[in-house]
């Protein structure tokens, strides 16, 4: 069933076409990555679907409803962005009730009491318990990144929005995150849209994966059809060649430390 349906969608700034008239489909509870390199479209479309940004041209329905025009807070979209965007005077546990509580969306659903249950609940989820009362500050940016998904899953949207979230954390972290995200998106059945440049995250995360360049949509398919029968050149150079190439890499990677392994070291 389809969740989101983008028909035509146009975008200047200034004397820059971003994009014209491109259509694509989001299907209920799926996790669709759009993927491309810096500049080619994908955040101005991510800033269209939740309303930060407005289309020069075309419309967007969600759920059979049109929703081109209208106030972000109605759309029951959230968005994670992937500077976390958190509040840094305020704790863990107090970022996520302070949304709860002044978010429009959801404002007024909320006593303190509430807020607090909640919050708890949903930092409990992204294993962040023992950190309610610490600071921003204090946290690593992969415990950071948890608390910005934690406030959006808190206001409870049935799509949410990624804005390169872990472009900024370590392997061993983003490794981490993906899994936790994926689990979430399971429990939860919640539709996710992904930006991203990395092809190795787009295959490893997605039901579909959205190819963009220059504002152009090359293919949007499942992670195997997009390898079995790439639609153009652009797919087979961008994302078929650059995923060999980081599987090469690691492979030789893995090799070389095996090599320079001690044979005490294996005792």
């Amino acid at each position: 069933m389809e969740k989101i349906i983008v028909e035509n969608l146009s975008k200047t700034f200034g004397s820059t076409e971003v994009f014209s008239g491109i259509s694509f489909t989001v299907n209920d509870g799926e996790f669709l990555s759009i993927l491309g390199p810096s500049g080619c479209g994908k955040t101005t479309i991510l800033r269209i679907l939740i309303g930060l940004e407005t289309a020069d041209g075309g419309k967007i329905i969600k759920d059979g409803v049109d929703i081109t025009n209208m106030p972000s807070s109605q759309r029951r979209m959230g968005i994670v962005f992937q500077n976390y965007a958190l509040f840094e005077n305020m704790t863990v546990l107090k970022n996520v009730t302070y949304a709860l509580q002044n978010s429009a969306s959801v404002k007024g659903t909320y006593n303190r009491a509430a807020a607090v249950e909640k919050a708890k609940e949903v930092l409990d989820l992204v294993g962040l318990s023992e950190h309610l009362d610490k600071k921003p500050r204090q946290l690593s940016g992969g415990q950071q990144q948890r608390v910005a998904i934690a406030r959006t899953m808190a206001l409870n949207p049935d799509v949410i929005l990624f804005d390169e979230p872990m472009s900024a954390l370590d392997v061993d972290t983003r490794l981490a995150l993906r899994s936790e995200l994926k689990e979430l998106q399971r429990k939860f059945g919640t539709t996710m849209i992904y930006i991203t440049h990395d092809q190795e995250e787009a295959f490893a995360m997605s039901d579909r994966i959205m190819v963009m360049d220059k504002g152009i949509i090359h293919q949007l398919d499942t992670p195997k059809n997009l390898i079995d029968n790439p639609a153009d050149e652009y797919i087979k150079e961008f994302v078929i060649r650059n995923i060999n190439i980081k599987i090469n890499s690691l492979i030789q990677f893995a090799r070389t430390e095996q090599g320079n392994s001690r044979p005490e070291d294996s005792k």
